[in-house]
């Protein structure tokens, strides 16, 4: 039997540590909690984590900052949480490769919710042998499913965080159809953000420079103006 997956929470509000970790360890994940990036860096080193629910606002070094020494390590899911309004906290962690954020008030229910999903897409969720094998092939880059992983032509492997790897598959699983901002959050996790939301367009970002695609230029993945984004080239699957 799988283990299940363990989820460290770093969140100064005992309050919201103590509720979090009683919620999620009820509905079947394990947990550890810090109360600062000090203590997250401790447990870290102590234990294996199948993705992190973060608070950007930290006492002493920032949730931004520790994000970005969790990058350094591990190319492990991260879900952040925000003060309500905070955006451009929220779009710097998203350009730092965050796989999903929620802001401050929340529901319990919504964070499993979007920590499922991200699981899911990162593989960790899925039992084994679940997951279809399919293979990508476009522009001379390769997608594989079952592996979860992108090669670039010369057959190098190109990290992609859960949320690069599902925007990616959405694209090639349509190419040369134009995909609308909403069309494309609905795929991804379901209709949750406002119609401001810059999600989108930082991930496509982040996938452009992993796909080595010029933005100011780009030619794979096209923006389509008062549209979305198109993927231009032939995909075929295998």
């Amino acid at each position: 039997m799988e283990p299940a997956p363990h989820i460290l929470v770093v969140d100064d509000d005992r309050e919201i540590r103590d509720l979090l970790a009683r919620f999620l360890e009820r509905n079947g994940l394990r947990v550890s909690s810090a109360h600062d990036a000090r203590e997250a860096r401790r447990l870290w080193g102590q234990g294996h984590y199948h993705l992190v629910v973060l608070d950007l606002m930290l006492p002493g070094e920032g949730g931004l900052d520790l994000a970005r020494w969790l990058r350094g390590e591990a190319n492990v899911p991260i879900v952040m949480l925000t003060a309500m309004g905070d955006e451009t906290d929220r779009i710097i962690g998203l350009e730092m490769g965050a796989d999903d954020y929620l802001a401050k008030p929340f529901n319990p229910r919504e964070l499993l919710a979007r920590i499922r999903a991200v699981l899911r897409r990162s593989g960790e969720g899925e039992p084994n042998g679940l997951s279809a094998s399919r293979v990508f092939v476009f522009n001379g880059w390769r997608l594989e499913t079952a592996r979860r992983r992108l090669l670039d032509p010369e057959g190098a492997e190109v990290a992609l965080t859960g949320g690069e790897y599902d925007l990616l598959l959405a694209l090639l699983e349509r190419p040369n159809r134009i995909l609308t901002r909403d069309m494309l959050l609905d795929l991804l996790r379901g209709r949750q953000a406002g119609p401001f939301d810059r999600a989108i367009d930082v991930a496509i970002s982040r996938l452009r420079r992993k796909l080595a695609d010029d933005g100011r230029n780009a030619q794979l993945i096209k923006t389509v103006r008062g549209g979305g984004y198109i993927l231009t080239c032939g995909v075929e699957r295998r």
